[in-house]
């Protein structure tokens, strides 16, 4: 069963930064409370306060908000109306389904002036007879009563006739309080015997406690033959136990009951009551779950996509280079993922799942990158892939083409054979470094010049022209 709390007032002020001394709007509907307790103190400036289906039997705590303008209990277990005298401001009252028998109980609020507004339908009070005018005569500063405007003429008709309509209201109030008491009696009595049920199911008999204590007096062989049987026999047990609860669920909602304050926490309870054994159950049949197996034994690495990812896996022949596009969640913190780039396979670890791919071919993973996208959060993973394929554990290089073969190519588009030269490496010699720089027999031709001939008179072609000026 739920109670107020301060942390629970907090969880739900959200809105207003988890700040509750100046919270003007509360919601706590649907959190099983059974008391209204602790509101008051911790949140006075309160101008609406929810507080649908729970199992509140008393309306208390709630006179020092003064500043309340709105209430609602609907779906509760109030049987009267009080202490609400001190909501000043309080305009609009919901109280819609509960077990309100005493209808003279609304003249607690004839001290709020305010009260524009009242839900009562549902209530055993919304059955008598007279209820209407006797609830528009008592409170005359109401406009509205379960969502129907009320008239001048009504209310005038309804103070006319008020003293006869009050003794009506009175003498069923006094009928419906003795069948309250007799239902009171009957569910009080249904709780002891429930009780005493328990005691007897949990006194020791011909039980799994009776067998184990046999068993622990039997000799060790008989002991070990049995030990073989014992888990049919527990889980033989087991069915029957779950086939009993099963029956006893059964007749608990095959057994008609009325609709009371006690059979409506007699309810609540047996809900939690069977939610508590099936968290045991799912407790007991909880297994460990196994790691997902990512590389077999003989070392082939496996797809795998446990947080099911949508993914795309381009070879990029251009760039060459291999590119996986893998669809993160947008809103996942980059702290979460985890990026292992392996040269056959990829492995993505998304919030401790693996997402893994076998590539096409083999990359570098020391030359890979990876990206996210700040507007999608894709992550992209760039792999290159390696200059020379790996054949029978050997590695034989690609045959690259010289520049001028691809240049030949372009032009007359045809390919010609690079010839290669085979080198004994036997033969191999080094230069000498000391005498690299002797001699200039190895020097370039275009760079050796050639020796200057002058001609000589003793030479019998040397033929003297007069006419020729000589040379300087």
């Amino acid at each position: 069963m739920g109670r107020i709390t301060e942390d629970l007032i907090r969880r739900n002020a959200e809105h207003n930064e988890c700040v509750i001394f100046s919270l003007e709007e509360l919601s706590l509907h649907q959190q099983e409370i059974e008391r209204l307790e602790h509101i008051d103190k911790w949140c006075r400036e309160l101008k609406i306060l929810y507080l649908q289906n729970n199992l509140i039997g008393k309306i208390e705590n709630v006179s020092k908000l003064k500043k309340l303008e709105y209430l609602n209990l609907a779906l509760n277990n109030i049987e009267k109306i009080e202490n609400l005298e001190g909501c000043e401001g309080l305009t609009k009252l919901d109280l819609t389904v509960n077990f309100i028998g005493e209808l003279s109980s609304i003249k607690t609020l004839q001290h709020n002036i305010h009260l524009k507004e009242i839900f009562l339908m549902g209530n055993p009070c919304a059955d008598f007879e007279g209820y209407r005018p006797f609830v528009v005569a008592t409170l005359q500063q109401l406009k509205w009563l379960d969502g129907k405007e009320i008239e001048r003429s009504e209310r005038i008709q309804a103070l006319q006739n008020f003293p006869v309509i009050e003794r009506q209201i009175r003498e069923q109030e006094k009928a419906y309080c003795l069948r309250r008491a007799k239902d009171k009696e009957e569910a009080q009595r249904k709780l002891q015997e429930e009780q005493e049920n328990k005691e007897k199911k949990s006194r020791p008999g011909f039980d799994g406690r009776w067998y184990t204590d046999i068993a622990a007096t039997l000799p060790s062989s008989v002991e070990s033959k049995d030990h073989l049987q014992a888990p049919a026999i527990q889980e033989g047990e087991y069915t029957k136990k779950e086939l009993d609860e099963c029956e006893d669920d059964l007749e608990f909602w095959n057994k008609p009951s009325l609709f009371t304050p006690e059979s409506r926490m007699e309810t609540l309870r047996h809900i939690e009551k069977q939610r508590k054994d099936q968290e045991k159950l799912r407790g007991k049949k909880k297994k460990v779950k196994l790691p997902r197996t990512l590389i077999t034994e003989d070392g082939k690495a496996l797809n795998v996509n446990e947080p099911k990812l949508d993914f795309s896996l381009k070879d990029d022949e251009k760039r060459n280079q291999i590119i996986l596009d893998l669809a993160v969640y947008r809103y996942m913190d980059t702290s979460l993922i985890d990026v292992d780039v392996q040269p056959t396979y990829v492995r993505v670890m998304v919030k401790g799942k693996p997402f893994q791919l076998v590539l096409p071919a083999e990359v570098k993973p020391d030359s890979s990158s990876v990206k996210r996208s700040q507007t999608t959060g894709h992550l992209l993973i760039c792999m290159p892939k390696v200059g020379e394929v790996i054949t029978g554990g050997q590695r034989a290089s690609k045959p690259m083409k010289s520049t001028s073969d691809s240049s030949m190519e372009q032009t007359n588009k045809r390919s010609q054979q690079v010839e290669r030269l085979e080198v004994d490496p036997s033969k191999h010699s080094f230069p000498d470094v000391a005498n690299i720089v002797q001699g200039a027999k190895h020097m370039p031709r275009r760079v050796r010049s050639e020796p200057t001939i002058t001609p000589s008179e003793d030479d019998p072609d040397f033929e003297d022209n007069p006419e020729v000026p000589p040379l300087i």
